[in-house]
């Protein structure tokens, strides 16, 4: 990709203003830079069509240039381009389009193209397993640390509080990072996630469970952690008093997996994510409405959510029916782990 030319110079001013428009939309770095990329074999194949203006591009060539795609040997280790790789160029056309349609540049309808089935499943924990993931936060060590009794303590109810977050709201790793104290509103069981995916804010619904140990932890032992030093961050440090990195949150969590003594639970490779693909897959296998969990879970399509349908076992037919289910109200979010 990084070698095709475009000979068109109205598509490589294209080619970079898309670049741009992601950058500005909040994108990670890394979509940023392979986005365009991806975008530009589409529009290497235009060129090779002899389409010289994006105004000529219509849906059935973006379909025609995917099945040749599809059909394309993989140039670093022969064969096939994986579903993963072609998920990543359908993620691209879907982008592309929607920044023609959204800059004026060209009223396309959205691409009709489906998700290749992914070969590597998303991981999720069972609802089992996530109560062993807590009740191991209450275990005593059977050798005692180097701190004491009661930071020792303090760090398990930062566990518990760390698990109310990532399993109990479903945020992703970095809005948990991002989180402030300020930012939990304890009297109404809201979390307010300021620092969403692309910018977005979203308020959290806070189960009576999940609000326990948040409490539990913010009041009773945060300040032990804190040992007196001044900071807003929700997860902090008890060495340095900074804010908790997301890398040291996932330390923390596969300690606790290790520490449950679950064979199955210890093979799975899973991370702060896992916890939320877990809670958006037990919503569903519930009979949750899908945009309800979309919205949970601050998506900004349905097609982000429809993983899940797959993860859960139900067919995307019945998750339809799931449409007619009352929009979720804070106490249908209020399960006990």
């Amino acid at each position: 990709m990084k070698k095709l030319n475009l000979s068109n110079a109205s598509y490589r001013y294209l080619e970079q203003s898309f670049k741009e428009w992601l950058d500005v939309q909040g994108y990670a770095t890394s979509t940023v830079y392979n986005l365009p990329l991806h975008v530009r074999e589409l529009l290497h194949y235009l060129e090779q069509q002899e389409i010289k203006n994006i105004k000529e591009l219509k849906t059935q060539h973006i379909e025609s240039y995917y099945h040749q795609l599809k059909e394309r040997s993989n140039q670093k280790r022969g064969g096939g381009l994986s579903n993963a790789h072609l998920n990543k160029h359908i993620q691209a056309l879907r982008k592309f389009t929607e920044y023609l349609r959204k800059v004026g540049r060209l009223d396309i309808p959205p691409i009709r193209l489906e998700n290749e089935e992914a070969t590597n499943k998303i991981i999720y924990l069972t609802e089992e397993e996530i109560q062993l993931l807590f009740k191991v936060t209450y275990q005593k060590p059977d050798k005692q640390p180097n701190t004491s009794e009661t930071v020792y303590e303090a760090i398990q109810a930062r566990d518990r509080a760390m698990l109310a977050i990532y399993y109990g709201c479903g945020l992703r790793r970095n809005e948990g990072v991002q989180l402030d104290v300020s930012d939990i509103n304890f009297d109404r069981s809201i979390l307010h996630v300021r620092k969403g995916k692309n910018y977005q804010e979203r308020l959290v619904p806070i189960s009576k469970t999940n609000l326990k140990y948040l409490q539990d932890y913010v009041y009773d032992h945060r300040g032990e952690l804190s040992r007196g030093r001044k900071t807003e961050a929700l997860f902090i440090a008890y060495t340095t008093g900074n804010r908790l990195q997301g890398q040291s949150l996932f330390i923390r969590l596969k300690n606790l997996q290790y520490q449950t003594g679950d064979n199955d639970l210890i093979e799975k490779e899973i991370g702060l994510h896992t916890l939320r693909h877990s809670i958006a897959t037990h919503f569903l296998q519930a009979g949750m409405k899908l945009e309800s969990i979309s919205r949970f879970l601050g998506h900004g399509s349905l097609e982000s959510t429809q993983i899940y349908t797959h993860l859960a076992g139900i067919p995307i037919e019945q998750v339809q029916r799931f449409n007619n289910i009352p929009r979720y109200e804070t106490n249908q979010l209020e399960k006990d782990e």
